[in-house]
């Protein structure tokens, strides 16, 4: 398979660039400049991107011989999902590979949130404990948990959350008829009804901004927001006055509107917790999520059917 070009949006794992390197002619589209990237259009094959930078529709249509999309994520926003259809190329991601990874980080998250983790390493590493005790917080166990997106990672957070004594609802494009949670069919009710808040359902036109204004007064002063989904769910602006103006208790984000960009007002707050879009960023999810683009990429060019398919 060396004479089949793999372009590699962006510097995942050494592993990852490893492993296309042995099987495949590899292109990093970080070193490659774009008119080197137009004399190697028609050798490349096959796209290897993430949930940051996938396959858009202008990169899509500069790669005339383009075949399969094979994503190291499980979001796949970043792919124009309807010009690949057109054209007959095939998209694969890794669905599973990084549910449980997720799912700690949104509890890891609420954790942290929940009892000032961050002001609390702060108070002891500046020797403020010498002086005085730290303030009182909020306990986890016992409280109401709503859940936006009931999927993999949904249920799989459902259940850590069931573990700590927390009762669940939820809301999805439709009820879940296996499920023994309370369904709320608008995310307003859902928030209304929950102390906590998780987003954990894939960005589409209907999920952008399904956290607005009116959805976090709802869950109001002493409601908290996780967001270990994409940060375009959240009107970042809305939920950055509601936590400056004690609208909101507190937020919990791996990932934000504009990453890398943080905006100034929400880094300075004390009642959120921020994460670097990390909460697949172990060392054990990340090699799982290789060897899977890896195997689904082998699979396609050896006629055989894809691990994970998604067209």
């Amino acid at each position: 398979m060396e004479g089949i070009g793999v372009l590699l949006m962006r510097p995942l794992s050494d592993y990852l660039q490893q492993e296309l390197a042995k099987r495949f002619t590899l292109f990093k589209n970080w070193e490659i400049s774009s008119e080197s990237l137009e004399l190697q259009s028609d050798s490349i094959r096959a796209v290897v991107g993430n949930g940051v930078q996938g396959a858009n529709s202008e990169l899509i249509d500069s790669l005339p011989r383009l075949e399969i999309v094979s994503s190291h994520s499980s979001g796949l926003d970043k792919i124009d999902l309807v010009k690949c259809k057109e054209r007959g190329i095939r998209v694969t991601s890794t669905p599973d590979a990084l549910t449980d990874d997720v799912a700690d980080m949104a509890i890891l998250l609420t954790l942290a949130t929940l009892r000032r983790i961050r002001e609390a390493d702060r108070f002891v590493r500046n020797g403020i404990w010498k002086e005085k005790d730290f303030n009182l917080t909020a306990k986890f166990s016992g409280k109401s948990v709503g859940i936006v997106g009931l999927g993999r990672i949904g249920s799989a957070i459902a259940k850590r959350a069931e573990a700590f004594g927390c009762s669940i609802s939820y809301h999805s494009r439709s009820q879940k008829p296996e499920s023994t949670y309370t369904y709320y069919p608008r995310v307003i009710d859902l928030a209304s009804n929950c102390q906590i808040l998780v987003i954990a359902c894939a960005l589409t036109d209907q999920t952008h901004h399904i956290i607005n204004r009116e959805v976090i007064d709802a869950l109001g002063p002493n409601g908290v927001v996780i967001n270990i989904a994409r940060g375009s769910h959240i009107d970042e602006p809305e939920l950055v006055s509601a936590l400056a103006e004690g609208r909101l208790g507190g937020a919990g984000l791996d990932v934000l509107e504009h990453e890398p960009e943080v905006p100034v007002q929400l880094a300075r707050l004390d009642n959120v917790v921020l994460s670097p879009h990390t909460a697949a960023g172990t060392l054990e999810t990340r090699k799982e999520m290789a060897d899977l683009v890896v195997a689904n990429l082998e699979a396609y060019f050896s006629n055989k059917p894809l691990l994970t398919p998604v067209l």
